[in-house]
């Protein structure tokens, strides 16, 4: 019952199940980039095709994880079906330090080749700070309206940062 998992991606360490579900035991020495490295492997695992989202702050907390160490900004989608269940997670852009280009188009394109009926936007800020700024504001706006006409529903933007996220669905901005 306590098998192993991903073991093979740690020189030493074992990641093991723990009794409780959803907890974990490491044997041996583990370092910060290993840790930060299994911390991935859960989000990606509880980001997989197929899965029902959790909480909006267990959704929240992986996608900080899987974006936390970018230097540069990054914009992706969660895709999801009517049942509201994982297609994909996508990273679509990558940009600087303080900016992505995010394009419509591109966006809805992806969501329809995947037959996406909703979409949670996400995107990072590498300075650490959640808060969203005009310019997110305004393409989560452009993205609502140009999903909208393709009726796929936006349910979320969530920006993520060193220091928690924001989620503009929570602030009654959606």
């Amino acid at each position: 019952m306590n098998a192993p998992l991903n073991a093979s991606l740690l020189t030493n360490p074992q990641l093991i199940a723990g009794e409780e579900p959803g907890t974990y035991r490491v044997d041996g020495d583990v370092t910060d980039a290993q840790l930060l490295h299994l911390a991935k492997m859960i989000a990606q695992k509880r980001l997989s095709k197929g899965n029902k989202l959790g909480s909006p702050d267990e959704v929240h907390r992986c996608l900080q994880t899987l974006l936390l160490d970018y230097p540069f900004e990054v914009f992706g989608t969660l895709l999801l079906d009517t049942q509201h269940r994982l297609i994909a997670f996508d990273e679509l852009f990558r940009g600087t330090i303080d900016s992505a280009s995010v394009y419509p188009r591109e966006v809805i394109k992806h969501a329809i080749e995947n037959n996406a009926a909703a979409v949670i936007l996400v995107h990072n800020h590498p300075s650490g700070d959640p808060e969203p700024s005009d310019a997110d504001r305004r393409i989560t706006q452009r993205l609502q309206e140009a999903l909208g006409l393709v009726d796929i529903r936006v349910l979320d933007h969530v920006v993520v940062g060193h220091e928690g996220y924001t989620s503009f669905a929570e602030r009654g901005w959606l």
